[in-house]
């Protein structure tokens, strides 16, 4: 089995990160980490740098109680909902989760939602986190 979390390095992402390994280690899966960025001159190397470190985080976090890991840092210029949609296909991946942060009803028109838009058109059952 191979799973897929959605990281970026908050506190619900880690939460995610905490139950795809639960799921992991009872199951034998394998977890693969990915965070998206869109790239160009939207990314500051600071932030290249921090998402660097939470991969590393995310890995050290996984192998620390024997679960297989593997991060992707992706930079595609789509948005993370699409990139996680797509990664997910492109991976055959058997289950994915993201950690989902309460946001308004105009931060969601405005900004979307990664967590619908990967709920609704992921290929695979989702696994939300609070």
């Amino acid at each position: 089995m191979k799973f897929l979390v959605g990281y970026n390095g908050s506190d619900v992402a880690k939460s995610a990160l905490e139950v795809a390994r639960t799921y992991a280690k009872n199951t034998d899966a394998k977890v693969l980490v990915m965070t998206s960025m869109e790239g160009g001159d939207k990314e500051r190397l600071e932030e290249i740098t921090r998402a660097e470190q939470d991969l590393e985080y995310a890995k050290s976090f996984m192998e620390e109680e024997g679960v297989v890991c593997e991060t992707h840092q992706l930079v595609r210029g789509m948005s993370a909902g699409e990139d996680l949609v797509m990664f997910a296909k492109d991976n055959q991946i058997d289950q994915l989760f993201v950690g989902i942060e309460k946001k308004s009803k105009t931060s969601k028109i405005l900004l979307g939602s990664t967590a619908q838009y990967v709920i609704l058109k992921a290929p695979c059952p989702v696994t939300t986190v609070k």
